[in-house]
C-alpha cells in the first residue's frame, strides 16, 4: 500500500507540470515489458511523440523551406534546402528522410500504446474517476498524434505514383520498430503505400476516435470540477485536444480538395474542410473568446507560448535568440541565413490594400518602393534604409543594403541576404547581443491558428459558392475582412477600409481565389507553407519553376537610392510536384512505389 501511495504521489507531481508530464520515456535504458506494466512510461509513449515535432521556424520545416519557393533565398549556396530548389538534390543527401522516420517513430509510440488496449489496461491514479479521466485523455491523445504524425506523412510524401495513381504512404497500425530492423527483415514485411484516399480515411478516423476522448480543449474554464485539473484543464495547453483534431481534419479536406489531388473534382471536399474550419473558428471566437481568450481583432504573438490565437503549438524554448540569429544580417549580430525574395515583397499591396500599382490613393512609386504599404508589409520585412529600434535601451539600427558601401548588402559579407532584403516576422525587437543583459524571448512553433482556420475556410467557401455564399452563417468575403483587418505584429491597426476585397469580390469565384491565395502567401510567409500550397493549387510545374529576384540597390551621392527589381538571384527547377520517397526505404523496402519525377531514386 505504501508503494502504491508513493506511485501515485509521483504521478501527482508529473501532472502538475505540463512540461514534466511531457518528458519522453527512458527507452533506452527500459525494456519493452517494463513499459507496458508500468504507469509513468506507459504515459510517456504519449509524451514522447511531442518531443518528436519542430519546435521553431528556423528549419526545413519552416523558413528555409520557404526558400524551395519564390518567397526566399538560402543564403548559402550548398545549403540542402538550396540544392534541392535548384535540382540538384541527391540520394545520398535526402533532407526529408529525417521526417519519413520521424513520423514512424511517432506512429510506433501511439501503436504500441493503443494495441490490446496497452493504455486502458493499467492504473493511472488511485482516485478512480480522475483515473478515467486521465486514462480517456492519454487514449484520446493517442489516437490524435497518430493522426498528427499520418497527416505530416501525407503532406510531405503523398503523390502520383510512376504507375499513375495517387498514393499516400505506407499505414502502419501495428508496433513496428523498423529503424532497428535489418534490410531483410524490413523488405519481408512487403510494405506497400496506401491509395491517397485510404491515407485521407485513417487520418479522419483517428481524428473522430480521438474526439470521443479528449476535452474539447485544455482549458480550465471547461473543467467542470476543481479538482479535475490535476488531469485536464490549461495545464495540457501544448498537447492534442478535441478541437485540434477538427483543424486537422479541415487540412486533410482542404488539400484532398485542391487541383493536384483532386482530378475528379469532387466538391464535397471542399464543403467538409469548410466546416471543420468553421467548426475551430467558432470555438476561438465564440467559447474562447467568453473566458477573456481569442479576440480576432488583436494581434499574433510569436513570442508568447501562450497566445491566444493558437489551436496547436509545439513546447516551447525558453529564452532562445536562435529565431534573431538566423534572420539579423552579420552586421547585427545575425547569421541572414534568409532573404525575403522581391516577388514577396511585391506581395504585399499598399496602405489601402490595393495590389501595388493598382490603388487609386496611393500610387507605387518605383524610386520609393517601400512608402505607404499595406500595415503587414513593416511587420513582416527588413528593407533598405529602414531604422528600427532594437533592445531595452531603444538603440537604433539602419538597414544598408547598397552595393557601393552598405554593410548589410548582398556579398558584402557572407552572413547577408543574398536578395537585399531580411526577415522581421519571429524577431523579437526588444533583443540586442550589444547590451550588457541580453533580453530574450520564449520561441515555439504555432503549427495551427485561427488565421490558417479562416483561410481555410474562406478558400472553401469561395470554391463552393463563391465569395458570398454563407456557409453555416459565414462566407468568404467575412472572413478575408477580419483577416486583413487584424492588429499586425508590429502593433499597427489592420485594413478596417478594404474596399478592394469588395472590388475581389465582384470578380466572382478566381478572382476572389487569387486573393485567398495571396493572403495565404503573406499571413503563412516563413512558416513553410507555400511550399505546399503551390503544389496543391497547380497541376503543372509552371508555378514552381520560377525565377526568383531580389534587388540591387545604390547610393546617389545625394544620399537618395535607386533600385533596380530586375536581378535574377535564383532559379527554382523541379522535375516533380512532389517529393521523393527516401531513398533508403525504396532500397530496403521493394514493394514500394516512387513517386513521378524521382524515377532515378530507386
Amino acid at each position: 500500500m505504501k508503494n502504491r501511495l508513493l506511485h501515485t504521489l509521483v504521478l501527482l507531481l508529473a501532472l502538475s507540470s505540463c512540461k514534466g508530464f511531457l518528458e519522453p520515456y527512458p527507452s533506452a535504458i527500459r525494456s519493452e515489458e517494463y513499459v507496458l506494466a508500468n504507469p509513468t512510461t506507459l504515459s510517456g509513449l504519449v509524451g514522447e511523440c511531442y518531443e518528436y515535432m519542430s519546435k521553431n521556424y528556423d528549419n526545413n520545416e519552416g523558413a528555409y523551406l520557404d526558400c524551395a519557393t519564390d518567397n526566399a533565398v538560402k543564403t548559402s549556396l550548398t545549403d540542402a534546402i538550396r540544392r534541392f530548389a535548384i535540382g540538384l538534390s541527391s540520394t545520398n543527401n535526402d533532407l526529408f528522410q529525417t521526417y519519413w522516420d520521424r513520423d514512424y517513430k511517432g506512429i510506433y509510440n501511439t501503436n504500441l500504446f493503443l494495441k490490446d488496449g496497452h493504455g486502458q489496461n493499467v492504473t493511472y491514479m488511485l482516485d478512480a474517476h480522475r483515473d478515467s479521466l486521465l486514462r480517456n485523455r492519454l487514449w484520446g491523445e493517442a489516437y490524435a498524434l497518430r493522426a498528427w504524425f499520418q497527416w505530416d506523412l501525407l503532406q510531405k510524401f503523398g503523390g502520383r505514383g510512376t504507375d499513375g495513381r495517387l498514393l499516400g504512404y505506407p499505414i502502419v497500425l501495428e508496433p513496428v520498430k523498423v529503424w532497428l530492423m535489418s534490410a531483410e527483415e524490413i523488405a519481408a514485411l512487403a510494405f506497400k503505400r496506401n491509395t491517397y484516399e485510404e491515407c485521407v480515411a485513417q487520418i479522419v478516423a483517428d481524428c473522430d476516435s480521438a474526439y470521443k476522448y479528449l476535452p474539447l480543449a485544455h482549458r480550465d474554464f471547461l473543467v467542470a470540477k476543481e479538482e479535475d485539473k490535476t488531469v485536464l484543464g490549461s495545464q495540457n495547453w501544448g498537447r492534442m485536444d478535441g478541437i485540434t483534431t477538427r483543424a486537422i481534419k479541415a487540412l486533410v479536406y482542404l488539400t484532398w480538395a485542391s487541383p493536384r489531388f483532386n482530378p475528379e473534382g469532387d466538391m464535397s471536399r471542399y464543403n467538409q474542410a469548410a466546416l471543420w474550419a468553421k467548426e475551430v473558428m467558432d470555438f476561438k471566437m465564440n467559447v474562447d473568446n467568453v473566458a477573456g481568450g481569442f479576440d480576432v481583432r488583436k494581434a499574433v504573438n510569436f513570442f508568447s507560448p501562450n497566445d491566444a490565437e493558437i489551436v496547436f503549438s509545439s513546447r516551447y524554448n525558453s529564452g532562445s535568440e536562435a529565431m534573431e540569429r538566423a534572420f539579423w544580417p552579420g552586421g547585427f549580430q545575425g547569421d541572414g541565413l534568409v532573404g525575403a525574395s522581391q516577388e514577396l515583397v511585391d506581395a504585399f499591396g499598399m496602405a489601402d490594400g490595393y495590389p501595388i500599382g493598382q490603388s487609386p490613393t496611393y500610387p507605387y512609386d518605383p524610386a520609393n518602393p517601400y512608402v505607404n504599404r499595406e500595415p503587414r508589409f513593416y511587420s513582416h520585412i527588413f528593407y533598405n534604409d529602414r531604422t528600427v529600434s532594437t533592445g531595452q535601451s531603444g538603440r537604433t539600427y539602419t538597414f544598408q543594403m547598397h552595393a557601393n558601401g552598405g554593410k548589410d548588402a548582398a556579398g558584402k559579407d557572407a552572413k547577408n541576404a543574398r536578395t537585399n532584403y531580411y526577415v522581421k516576422k519571429f524577431v523579437y525587437m526588444g533583443l540586442n547581443w550589444s547590451e550588457s543583459s541580453v533580453n530574450r524571448m520564449p520561441h515555439s512553433k504555432f503549427f495551427i491558428r485561427w488565421t490558417h482556420m479562416a483561410l481555410t475556410f474562406a478558400e472553401a467557401a469561395n470554391q463552393l459558392g463563391g465569395p458570398d455564399a454563407p456557409i453555416d452563417g459565414l462566407t468568404a468575403r467575412q472572413v478575408v475582412r477580419m483577416v486583413r483587418s487584424r492588429t499586425t505584429y508590429d502593433g499597427a491597426q489592420g485594413l478596417n477600409e478594404d474596399p478592394y476585397v469588395d472590388e475581389a469580390a465582384l470578380g466572382g469565384t478566381r478572382a476572389f481565389d487569387e486573393l485567398i491565395r495571396n493572403e495565404w502567401r503573406i499571413e503563412t510567409c516563413f512558416e513553410g507553407w507555400r511550399f505546399f500550397q503551390l503544389r496543391r493549387w497547380s497541376t503543372s510545374l509552371g508555378p514552381l519553376n520560377t525565377i526568383v529576384h531580389g534587388v540591387d540597390i545604390t547610393r546617389r551621392d545625394n544620399g537618395d537610392f535607386t533600385y533596380d527589381f530586375t536581378r535574377e538571384v535564383e532559379t527554382r527547377s523541379f522535375s516533380s510536384a512532389f517529393l521523393p520517397i527516401p531513398y533508403k526505404e525504396m532500397r530496403n523496402i521493394p514493394t514500394l512505389i516512387q513517386n513521378e519525377g524521382w524515377e532515378n531514386w530507386k
